[in-house]
């Protein structure tokens, strides 16, 4: 497969806008959009009658723009919404939907390339090994996505197994950054098989969204958050977005990757998980956060009592966006490189 002109030109135009203005971006790092033609029947029904119901809503275009603009938000990190793309037991009809799914995010950040950052999504369970690296192909080098997910949750498969490392393998070779919903919501995803993930290629970057959270609840949770960041603090190639966490353990997380300097300090990102949560609330409450952390001397944190001035604005600026902006600008100077050299 050949490097899409089209999406070459949105990987330059993004690229060239990220560069500019990586010191001051803030990026959401996890949103789902979803067009509400491209619902399951009985999802758009109770979207539609039920004030109520939050899960899947349609996020896209207008809506998305009006709502980062109220979060303020300049870029955010899309992939496909998996509660709207029900599998099915043939692997080619799995392959069709996900692929309209995927080009769906590329048109949104083809219409807004300069606010969206497109993250392709594939499935070596749902689609096969063949299918899934297929995949993954289709979303870098058609879509000119920087950054390529798999969701062990959602179809039940471990996270350290053989077909994940195959298309693993391939989603690096590609140039773009691997990502995996790493969360304490399902047995599939374990610490310990996100390291074992990362260390497969040690020093390619690989994107836990989560961070041990997404659905867990508090007692089962807690040694996977634990892990977790022990883990990432060991594990210098293993980068992770604080969506769907305890903000407990986003505080716990913030000090303890700020404290431990680089390369940590820059292996952390800020994410919604929009719309499963609100990026209004969740940007409100990062800057609460980051306001009272940058006021050291008065948090009551002794890793703040000795080093007051640990969350300086540049630090600050770090976790809120510059940290995933140069995660996707080295993606996209590498397959950048790669499509030149295949002309």
């Amino acid at each position: 497969m050949t490097f899409d002109a089209k999406a070459m030109a949105l990987v330059q135009t993004r690229l060239a806008h990220m560069q500019r203005h990586r010191d001051t971006l803030v990026i959401d790092g996890d949103v789902h959009p979803t067009q509400f033609e491209a619902l399951p029947p009985a999802m758009a029904e109770q979207v539609t009658t039920d004030p109520n119901y939050f899960h899947g809503r349609p996020l896209l275009a207008d809506r998305l723009l009006h709502r980062m603009a109220m979060a303020g938000v300049d870029m955010s990190l899309c992939w496909q919404n998996p509660a709207a793309l029900p599998y099915v037991e043939d692997r080619a009809e799995n392959f069709e939907r996900l692929a309209g799914a995927n080009a769906r995010i590329a048109e949104l950040a083809h219409a807004h390339p300069e606010r969206v950052i497109p993250a392709g999504w594939t499935d070596p369970k749902a689609l096969g090994v063949e299918g899934a690296i297929a995949m993954a192909e289709k979303c870098v080098r058609e879509f000119g996505m920087p950054i390529v997910k798999m969701n062990p949750a959602q179809n039940s498969y471990p996270i350290d197994d053989e077909m994940v490392g195959l298309v693993l393998d391939r989603i690096v070779a590609l140039g773009a950054v691997p990502a995996f919903h790493f969360g304490s919501d399902t047995p599939f995803t374990p610490p310990e098989g996100l390291r074992r993930v990362a260390q497969r290629h040690p020093d390619h970057p690989v994107i836990g969204v989560h961070m041990g959270g997404g659905g867990g609840n508090f007692v089962e949770a807690e040694p996977i958050y634990q892990g977790a960041r022990q883990m990432g603090l060991e594990q210098s190639n293993v980068f992770y977005v604080l969506s769907a966490i305890r903000d407990a353990h986003i505080e716990s997380a913030l000090l303890s990757y700020a404290e431990a300097g680089a390369p940590w300090s820059g292996n952390l990102a800020v994410g919604s998980d929009a719309p499963y949560c609100d990026a209004v609330y969740h940007f409100g409450a990062f800057r609460a956060l980051f306001a009272a952390l940058k006021d050291g001397a008065h948090y009551g944190d002794p890793r703040l009592d000795a080093r007051p001035n640990l969350f300086d604005d540049e630090m600050i600026a770090g976790f809120m966006g510059r940290n995933l902006a140069d995660l996707v600008i080295a993606a996209d100077l590498r397959i950048a490189s790669l499509a030149r050299a295949a002309a």
